[in-house]
């Protein structure tokens, strides 16, 4: 028959349970010194704020467009006609410095929501203008087509299209 000591129950001893219990509270109460730290790295809520703009498309009539801001930057949310989405399909099959199908740059083909701004310097288009009835930039010589990819001048890129969703038939978020 094994005996054991006052301070020691089937092998464990007392110590041992101070042990894990001090580092117990040492571990939480090290987090919960770090977490103002940490926190204080996530964005402020104006920039949350920024993060996501909400739009309307019920007051956009078919054949206009309206300019959205979203993280400061000018969004163009275009109700296109049944003409333009039929050249933006159409140009699909032409000679693009940037290729890409009308249809990979919108969700619903008679919306087309895309960043104001040229991939030349920066830029800011103006709408139906320039040789293919999309944008033009008039900084540098710019166009764009109907579905806002570039066909001439200095620009690299087509227009960028951020990441959006319709939340119903009537409103888009975009980012």
């Amino acid at each position: 028959m094994t005996t054991t000591t006052p301070v020691e129950e089937d092998g464990v001893k007392r110590r041992d349970f101070l042990y894990i219990a001090a580092g117990g509270v040492g571990a939480v109460g090290t987090a919960m010194a770090i977490w103002p730290f940490v926190d204080q790295m996530n964005p402020s809520a104006d920039v949350l704020a920024l993060s996501t703009t909400e739009v309307d498309l019920g007051a956009i009539e078919v054949g206009s467009e309206i300019t959205a801001v979203w993280q400061g930057k000018p969004v163009f949310v275009r109700h296109r006609t049944a003409d333009e989405i039929a050249a933006a399909e159409r140009d699909d099959t032409a000679n693009l410095p940037d290729p890409q199908a009308d249809a990979d740059r919108v969700i619903k083909p008679e919306w087309l929501i895309m960043l104001g701004v040229c991939t030349h310097l920066g830029c800011v288009p103006l709408k139906e203008s320039g040789d293919f009835n999309g944008w033009f930039c008039p900084c540098h010589g710019s166009h764009y087509d109907t579905s806002g990819r570039i066909r001439k001048g200095p620009a690299p890129l087509n227009l960028p299209v951020p990441p959006y969703e319709f939340l119903d038939d009537t409103t888009v978020k975009i980012g």
